[in-house]
């Protein structure tokens, strides 16, 4: 027999739902209902025994190692159809063979609920701060408007598998060093439906779904962060056999801006002031999420202080109408050069708070010695 892998058409390093997908695909395609082509069902029987071997996990290994003589040699038991000890126990306690309260014939598989899918999406802050409605466009399934979601070309429809006879699963002989058991498996023609499609629909393959990008109009809501997670239903994979659709999670990431910083509800930012301005106060304008606003500076104010603005914040995210706060740091600049009549008036100040008995040091250490220093 020629190698498994290259029976599947994998390569040697393929995961199990490459094997799976591959040997699905060559099972439709040399399923004895379908293909009556001389040597089909040979094939299909050849392509049987590489999924079942390559399926499992331990018969995968030996079967890398030793090939075809690792799966059953003389002095030792046959394992290669044990399917590993989860399949021993599932034999004793699931009713399997006609035991338990089982019949040993389980349900058809019946519809099936589509994957969930994720999508990436990169906002503005102010878009993050006011929420905003966004077009975006998504690939996913959706149900074949051909087919209507059976598989089968217009007009024709499923026929019962021969190979489980309709009952979406097969059984199979198990040795072990216990003794042999009966085990029930999917079926790998049907894939457990206990249906074939012999003429599939043209426009999905007989997949019943088919990939289309669809436009979606998403409500962001205000005050979202990066991370947060919005809920898109019904717009995931569709179903399949009729099962319901999967949900779309768009996940929000917020660019940064160059002047605000977010912390939680919280904005900072920072201005600069003169010391002149600090000193004698001051109203300014500075930047905010809505647009320029005034702030006061009072006088003497020290540098470093933390003035506050509210509401200029972010809104809570679910209820808008609760915003945050707005907290400037204010950094006093002090100029490096003076006019001589700046420096004049200066003196006549640092004279004047002398008077006053104001301690200063005269011009020796603190503002008055970096404010006349570099002039002297």
């Amino acid at each position: 027999m020629a190698d498994y892998y290259d029976l599947l058409g994998v390569s040697r390093d393929a995961d199990s739902d490459t094997l799976k997908s591959a040997y699905r695909r060559l099972a439709r395609q040399y399923h004895p209902d379908i293909n009556k082509d001389p040597g089909a069902e040979d094939r299909f029987k050849e392509i049987g025994r590489a999924y079942e071997v390559l399926g499992d996990p331990q018969t995968r290994a030996r079967y890398d190692q030793f090939g075809e003589a690792g799966l059953g040699g003389a002095g030792m038991p046959d394992m290669g159809d044990m399917g590993g000890f989860a399949d021993l126990f599932e034999t004793f306690f699931s009713g399997f063979g006609g035991q338990g309260s089982g019949s040993g014939r389980a349900q058809r598989k019946g519809p099936q609920q589509g994957d969930d899918l994720r999508y990436d999406l990169t906002i503005e802050f102010k878009q993050a701060v006011f929420g905003q409605e966004r077009e975006i466009k998504i690939p996913h399934l959706e149900v074949c408007d051909t087919c209507g979601g059976g598989g089968a070309k217009p007009g024709s429809g499923p026929t019962t598998c021969s190979t489980c006879g309709g009952a979406g699963q097969v059984r199979r002989a198990t040795r072990t060093p216990f003794g042999s058991f009966t085990q029930v498996a999917e079926c790998p023609a049907c894939g457990g439906t206990g249906q074939v499609i012999a003429n599939p629909c043209n426009s999905c393959g007989g997949q019943g779904v088919k990939q289309v990008r669809k436009k979606l109009r998403i409500n962001i809501p205000a005050g979202v962060d990066t991370g947060t997670r919005l809920r898109v239903s019904g717009e995931g994979n569709a179903g399949l056999r009729g099962g319901p659709s999967g949900d779309l999670y768009v996940f929000l990431k917020v660019k940064s801006h160059s002047k605000l910083k977010r912390d939680g509800l919280t904005i900072h930012t920072e201005v600069n002031v003169s010391y002149l301005q600090a000193i004698l106060g001051d109203t300014i304008e500075v930047d905010t999420v809505d647009g320029p606003a005034t702030l006061e500076i009072p006088i003497g104010t020290q540098p470093n202080t933390v003035l506050t603005l509210e509401n200029k914040g972010i809104p809570k995210l679910g209820n808008p109408v609760a915003r945050g706060n707005q907290c400037i740091v204010v950094n006093v600049s002090l100029p490096k050069r003076f006019s001589e009549e700046e420096r004049m008036l200066l003196e006549k100040l640092a004279t004047h708070h002398s008077a006053r008995g104001v301690q200063n040091h005269h011009h020796k250490s603190g503002l008055f010695s970096r404010l006349f220093g570099q002039n002297e």
